[in-house]
């Protein structure tokens, strides 16, 4: 029997399924879209090239079509989500590249494209800790008072030298100072991180964790690496062949952060989503559900749960 206090089924983590359910009492759907945007590493603001892994969309694989307004990109994958979800409420959730790399106007007439629409109860922004203005922060604090509002920041991992390797161009201090900044003025942050960097061994992985674990945040993003096509990370991989972590590795690591991390912190996402057609490595990413059931099956086995270890 599972007695895991933020589950309403067999999960033992604080799946996002359940934290919507219990806030807004139904189905939420997130509908991803692409602005547009760019990166201030990609426009040579603070760096040339992007992160390494990120693929041409932004790591935006299954937003919305940039070419295409966005009101336009937020009904049409609605349509197909009405289909599965009749009664269901929607979030934006600005994804692909930087999307607080743009002036406070430009925003706020996107943001208000999506907050018009019908059944839409809030968003949730993807940016970097470094690409949020004072002003900017500001006009976060208002919205925050109108709508459901999320900012998703990147920070993959805590070991310094691996950041400089992955060209994230940003301290580990600065995205401490953002997440403060957000949280004074009330604004939930969801942090992005990813197991199976180039070269990072399963203690650096629970150390980011363990980081995370100290600062006031309320969700988090675990990614299992993806090596996609077209990519500098491609490149390294060709040319270095760093060790890859297998299925059960990275299940192994995922377990264990859990058992780490504060159990009300809420689980968005627990394993990557790459498009099959990109992927170089793993393989066997493109089997999600499989990864999703067997973490499943080994929390179980080990009698595991979100928290275990949590100080």
């Amino acid at each position: 029997m599972n007695s895991f206090k933020y589950s309403n089924n067999n999960k033992r983590y604080h799946t996002l399924d359940y934290f919507y359910k219990n806030k807004f009492h139904q189905k939420i759907c997130k509908i991803s879209l692409n602005a547009n945007f760019t990166c201030p590493n990609i426009d040579g603001k603070v760096g040339y090239g992007g992160c390494i892994y990120c693929s041409k969309s932004g790591s935006g694989e299954f937003a919305g079509n940039k070419e295409e307004p966005i009101e336009k990109q937020f009904l049409q994958i609605k349509q197909i989500m009405k289909k599965k979800w009749k009664n269901a409420k929607y979030i934006g959730y600005f994804q692909a590249h930087t999307n607080t790399y743009a002036p406070v106007e430009t925003l706020k007439k996107l943001h208000n494209k999506i907050l018009s629409q019908k059944d839409v109860i809030g968003l949730s922004i993807a940016t970097r800790p470094d690409a949020i203005s004072n002003e900017c922060l500001d006009y976060l604090e208002e919205l925050n008072k109108k709508t459901y509002l999320t900012i998703e920041l990147g920070l993959q991992t805590t070991k310094e030298k691996t950041s400089k390797l992955i060209n994230r161009c940003h301290s580990l201090s600065c995205f401490e100072e953002m997440v403060k900044k957000l949280r004074q003025k009330k604004i939930n942050v969801v942090v992005h991180i990813i197991n199976g960097l180039p070269y990072e061994s399963k203690e650096d992985m629970l150390n980011t964790i363990k980081y995370l674990n100290t600062l006031d945040i309320q969700g988090i993003k675990i990614h299992m690496l993806s090596i996609i096509k077209d990519t500098a990370l491609e490149k390294l991989y060709q040319k270095e062949k760093f060790k890859i972590l297998t299925k059960e590795e990275y299940i192994d690591i995922v377990i264990d952060q859990l058992e780490l991390l504060r159990p009300e912190i809420v689980i968005h996402r627990i394993t990557g989503d790459p498009k099959i057609e990109d992927l170089i490595e793993p393989t066997w990413l493109i089997k999600k559900f499989t990864v999703l059931n067997d973490i499943d099956k080994e929390m179980v086995r080990r009698n595991s749960y979100q928290g275990k270890k949590a100080k």
